[in-house]
C-alpha cells in the first residue's frame, strides 16, 4: 500500500465537521471514564501524521499518557519527529497492519484506523486483525471515505471494485447495493462484517457507540465502538451511552442510521448569538436576523463540539 499522501492536501487541524466528531468522541470517552472504564491508563495508537491533532486533544483531555502515531511514509520520517508534541508519544514507522500485532494484550486500548482513502482489502484486513488483538475493555474506531470508488459514476463499477476488494466480507454484491446513496450503508457493513469475523473465535462482542457521517471534504463514514463481555456491556449500560439515553450521536445499534454531522455557515457574531440562548428549546426562533429553522436545531446539537478559529496576527 503506497502513502496516500492527504497531508499535504487536508489541513487536518482546520477541519469543523472532523473536529466535532473528536470531540464527540471524548464527550463520549469522559463518560466511560466516570463509571469505571480507566480511559487515562488506555494506550492511544492512530495515525497522526504530521499534525498530531487527535493525540493532543487525547493527551489533554483525557488525560492518556502513552500514544503510538504510526506513519508509513518513511520519506517524511523527520517532518513527522520535527511535528511529535510531547514527548509521551513513540513513533512507529511501518503500517498500521504491520503493528497492531504489537499492541499488549495487558493494556486497554483505544485504536483509531483512521484512513483517508476509500476502503480496500488491506483496511478490512486491519480491521479483523485489530479484532482479533484489542483486550476487552478496548475502543475500536475506523473511518474511510464513502465517495465513489475510482471516481466512476458507473454502478457496476463500484460493485466490481468492492468484489475484488471486500468479498472475504459479504456474500454477495447486489447491484441495488450500488447507489451512491448506499455507499455509505455498504461500507459500515463491510467493516461490521470484519469486526465481527475478528472475534468469531472470541467469547467477546462489539458494542457500537458511534456511527458518523460528516464532510469537510470528501464524505467520511467513522464506525466505532468497545470491544468486550458481559461486565463491560453492564458498565456500557450503567453510563447512559445508549440510543435510548444517550447523547444525542450514541449510535449503540450497528444498524441505526449514521449521526450525520452538520456545520451550519455561521459569522462569529451570529455564533456568539446563538451560544447566549444555548441550550435553547424547540421551536427557538431569533428574533433579530433571518436564520434558517435548521440551522437552530443542528447548532443546537454540536455547539459544545464546534472549534473556534480566528486569524491571529502576529
Amino acid at each position: 500500500m503506497q502513502p496516500t499522501q492527504s497531508y499535504l492536501k487536508v489541513p487536518y487541524d482546520l477541519r469543523p465537521a472532523k473536529q466535532v466528531e473528536r470531540r464527540m468522541i471524548i464527550d463520549a470517552l469522559q463518560v466511560l471514564s466516570i463509571v469505571g472504564f480507566d480511559i487515562p491508563k488506555y494506550q492511544y495508537t492512530g495515525l497522526g501524521s504530521v499534525y498530531f491533532v487527535d493525540f493532543i486533544l487525547f493527551h489533554k483531555f483525557l488525560g492518556i499518557q502513552k500514544l503510538w502515531s504510526v506513519e508509513i511514509d518513511r520519506k517524511i520520517e523527520k517532518r513527522v519527529q520535527f511535528n511529535k508534541p510531547f514527548s509521551c508519544i513513540d513513533i512507529k514507522i511501518d503500517s498500521i497492519g504491520n503493528v497492531i500485532p504489537q499492541l499488549s494484550r495487558k493494556r486497554k486500548h483505544i485504536l483509531w484506523l483512521d484512513y483517508d482513502s476509500v476502503i480496500r482489502s488491506e483496511h478490512l484486513q486491519d480491521v479483523w486483525l485489530a479484532a482479533v488483538q484489542l483486550p476487552p475493555g478496548s475502543i475500536l474506531l475506523v473511518t474511510v471515505d464513502v465517495e465513489r470508488p475510482l471516481g466512476s459514476d458507473d454502478p457496476e463499477e463500484w460493485r466490481q471494485y468492492f468484489q475484488a476488494e471486500a468479498s472475504e466480507y459479504s456474500a454477495t454484491f447486489d447491484k441495488k447495493a450500488f447507489a451512491g446513496s448506499n455507499l455509505p450503508t455498504l461500507n459500515r457493513d463491510l467493516l461490521a462484517s470484519a469486526i465481527q469475523s475478528g472475534l468469531s473465535a472470541r467469547e467477546l462482542q462489539f458494542y457500537s457507540l458511534f456511527s458518523f457521517l460528516y464532510a469537510d471534504g470528501h464524505e467520511m463514514l467513522t464506525l466505532g465502538g468497545m470491544i468486550g463481555g458481559p461486565e463491560e456491556r453492564v458498565l456500557i449500560e450503567r453510563s447512559g451511552l445508549t440510543e435510548r439515553t444517550g447523547p444525542v450521536y450514541i449510535r449503540s445499534n450497528l444498524k441505526q442510521k449514521p449521526y450525520r454531522i452538520l456545520v451550519p455557515r455561521l459569522t462569529r457574531k451570529e455564533r456568539l448569538y446563538l451560544d447566549r440562548a444555548m441550550p435553547c428549546p424547540a421551536g427557538w426562533k431569533s428574533k433579530d436576523f433571518e436564520l434558517p429553522p435548521e440551522f437552530v436545531s443542528v447548532y443546537t446539537e454540536i455547539y459544545r463540539f464546534l472549534p473556534t478559529y480566528a486569524e491571529l496576527l502576529l
